[in-house]
């Protein structure tokens, strides 16, 4: 027997990642990566997060919102294996589900209203701007924790064999940058460690250059052989260029 079953968002998240291109493909990569989450009325109650700031994780439950109704695919192609081979979308994390539900968890880092609004200030994040969030929930050490899990392809942390260094000119603008943006120049570090280059972007692509949108700056970099250079970071409105 079907059941449909209809949710109501609790709360949006505003976030670094404007687009989708540049995202950690999973939440805690970035540790400066942040946001807000807004709760929504009539959710945002006092009450209704009483005792949540005395943990220090929360799981953020979330509709992944930029991939179009009806886009589930059952294989799909994660990046950890090169984007090349096909796994089932329940052996992944992939936006592209029956339900396009995600989950996260992230560092709870404050709860607190702001202009009247229940705001919880995150970190740590791997979720778009704009993102309806279904509910959040705390994390539990004791229950969240499995020390004998097994991680299938996935078993560690991506690592990345590029290093990173900036132009004088990208360098001073992130300094500049830091006044209203504090840690903008960690995020960029920490963001273009996790190598953001889609999988199928190998080192025989002939592909140097790619760009990114964090907050409301364009970062633009080029890869020269195992270094990425940032050579602009510009606050400027500028519509950059689609991954």
């Amino acid at each position: 027997m079907e059941n449909d079953f209809v949710f109501h968002p609790i709360g949006i998240v505003h976030s670094c990642f404007t687009e989708k291109f540049g995202i950690p493909r999973q939440a805690g990569l970035v540790p400066a990566a942040r946001a807000s989450l807004e709760i929504l009325p009539p959710f945002d109650q006092k009450e209704a997060f009483r005792g949540l700031d005395d943990f220090s994780h929360l799981w953020i439950v979330f509709v992944f919102h930029g991939i179009g109704a009806g886009k589930w695919q059952p294989t799909v192609r994660p990046p950890r294996l090169g984007g090349n081979t096909r796994v089932g979308v329940f052996a992944t994390r992939s936006g592209f589900r029956p339900n396009p539900i995600g989950i996260s968890s992230v560092v709870l880092e404050s709860v607190h209203r702001n202009h009247g609004k229940m705001v919880l200030e995150l970190s740590g994040i791997d979720i778009l701007d704009q993102t309806p969030v279904l509910d959040i929930k705390p994390y539990l050490p004791y229950a969240d924790i499995i020390p004998e899990a097994v991680g299938g392809f996935a078993a560690d942390p991506p690592r990345s064999s590029l290093s990173i260094d900036f132009t004088a000119q990208a360098r001073q603008a992130c300094a500049m940058l830091e006044r209203t943006h504090p840690g903008f120049s960690d995020l960029v570090n920490q963001v273009l460690s996790a190598d953001p280059r889609p999988a199928y972007v190998g080192k025989c692509s002939g592909r140097t250059e790619f760009g990114m949108r964090l907050y409301d700056i364009n970062v633009r970099w080029t890869v020269r052989q195992d270094t990425i250079v940032v050579h602009t970071v510009d606050a400027h409105p500028v519509e950059p260029e689609r991954q």
